[in-house]
């Protein structure tokens, strides 16, 4: 699989990490990471690395294997048995899913690693058609008569739903937190959304090969990797005034883990992951590092921006329910097209 937006579609969810060689005596061992929409690229660049220096370490031959889909879609699919060993998902209440349904993540697992199991992070950000012909400079330009929003589905994407609570940040911020004028905005803001994809994968195709929209809500290692692969010269990106600090978190699933007999695999994948050599690819990949060196050295990559930090709302546990759950903000706001 060549790492491309345009063939990752076609080539289906799973890829298949490459194993280099393997000794007389060493074990042939699998890991499946179930992960989310836009870390096909990252995780191709850092499995090889990660094989490589376990089989330095132990002799093991190991294979990769790696499934990518909407956060809270890839969440259900652990949950009605697709057997993951680790979870990279991209929101918290994702894996607090899965402690909820069966026991598959321990309940502690945010204490199981640094940085409440968090190894990076992002925000969020504006691409927009080249030379930014509908003017699009902040969040209330979403809201704007004539303005298409493409932006996935926050039933399924944990990426729309750090849109939408970016987007309310902003409107609380700019209507002295009336959340009755915030509900509005985010109405108006959805009333010019077109087509609601199932994941942020499939909102960046819907905007830059099929072209429809007039700016793309993205994660900003998306908008980059957009910019990358069909060319800086048809798009721009707007980096708006303020934004959400998302923080995709990972977890092992001791139940799959233990079952597969890689549960010391799965943990050393993980805490890989806060490695400076791992951190440095997840820079070149435009996601945010937590290694202090490596945010040193990639500084002038990330725009300064006002972010908000998710517990400014109470937590995913009470934004989840409130915003997204059935009967919720975003289905009080949201009508069916």
């Amino acid at each position: 699989m060549r790492g491309t937006i345009r063939t990752a579609l076609l080539l289906g969810a799973i890829v298949l990490g490459h194993a280099f060689g393997g000794g007389a005596f060493a074990a042939d061992r699998t890991l499946l990471n179930v992960s989310y929409d836009p870390t096909r690229e990252l995780y191709q660049q850092l499995n090889p690395l990660f094989i490589a220096d376990w089989k330095a370490k132990t002799g093991d031959t190991l294979t990769i294997r790696q499934s990518h889909g909407g956060s809270s879609k890839q969440a259900r699919a652990i949950i009605d048995g697709l057997e993951a060993d680790v979870a990279t998902l991209g929101i918290a209440s994702d894996i607090d899913a899965l402690v909820e349904h069966g026991g598959l993540a321990p309940a502690n697992w945010q204490e199981l690693l640094p940085n409440d199991a968090t190894p990076y992070a992002s925000t969020i950000i504006f691409l927009v058609r080249k030379g930014n012909p509908k003017g699009i400079a902040d969040w209330g330009d979403l809201a704007k008569s004539g303005v298409k929003v493409i932006t996935p589905n926050p039933k399924t994407s944990a990426g729309a739903r750090w849109n939408v609570i970016g987007a309310w940040a902003w409107a609380l911020k700019h209507n002295a937190n009336d959340e009755a004028k915030a509900r509005a905005y985010l109405g108006q803001l959805f009333a010019n959304v077109p087509v609601l994809d199932t994941g942020a994968r499939g909102s960046t195709v819907t905007f830059a090969q099929r072209g429809l929209g007039d700016v793309l809500i993205a994660w900003e290692n998306e908008a980059h990797l957009v910019l990358k692969e069909f060319g800086a010269e048809k798009f721009d990106i707007v980096v708006p005034s303020l934004s959400i600090l998302a923080q995709p978190p990972v977890a092992v699933l001791p139940k799959n883990a233990d079952k597969h007999g890689v549960a010391d695999i799965a943990k050393a994948y993980l805490e890989f992951l806060y490695t400076e050599a791992a951190q440095d690819v997840i820079a070149k990949n435009h996601y945010r590092p937590l290694h202090e060196g490596v945010a040193a050295r990639y500084a002038a990559d990330f725009p300064t921006l006002e972010l908000v930090n998710i517990r400014d709302f109470g937590g995913w546990k009470t934004v989840q329910p409130k915003f997204f759950g059935d009967g919720g903000v975003f289905d009080q706001i949201y009508t069916k097209k």
